[in-house]
C-alpha cells in the first residue's frame, strides 16, 4: 500500500470544509427563501417599486448569493488550493 503525504489529507480535508460550508450557506439562503414563500406570502408580496415586488428580489438575491458563493469557492481553489496542490505534486 502506498504512503500518501499526510499534507495531502490536510489538504483534502480543508477543501471539503470550505465545500461543506459553502453548501450550507447556500442551503440556509434557500431555505429561508423557500420558508418566506411558504408562510409568509403577504411579506414577499409587498411592492417595492412598479414590477418590483420583496419576493422578486429576494429570489434574484439568492441567485446572486449563488454565484458569489461560487466564485468564493473557484477563487480559492484557482489561488490556493492548486498552488498548494502543485507544491505537494513536487
Amino acid at each position: 500500500m502506498a504512503h500518501t503525504d499526510p499534507r495531502l489529507h490536510s489538504l483534502a480535508a480543508r477543501r471539503w470544509r470550505i465545500a461543506i460550508w459553502l453548501s450550507v450557506f447556500m442551503l440556509l439562503a434557500y431555505y429561508a427563501f423557500i420558508l418566506l414563500v411558504a408562510f409568509d406570502k403577504p411579506l414577499l408580496g409587498v411592492v417595492l417599486t412598479q414590477g418590483l415586488t420583496l419576493g422578486i428580489l429576494l429570489g434574484a438575491l439568492v441567485i446572486v448569493f449563488a454565484w458569489v458563493l461560487t466564485f468564493i469557492y473557484v477563487g480559492w481553489a484557482n489561488g490556493k488550493y492548486d498552488h498548494e496542490l502543485a507544491e505537494l505534486r513536487r
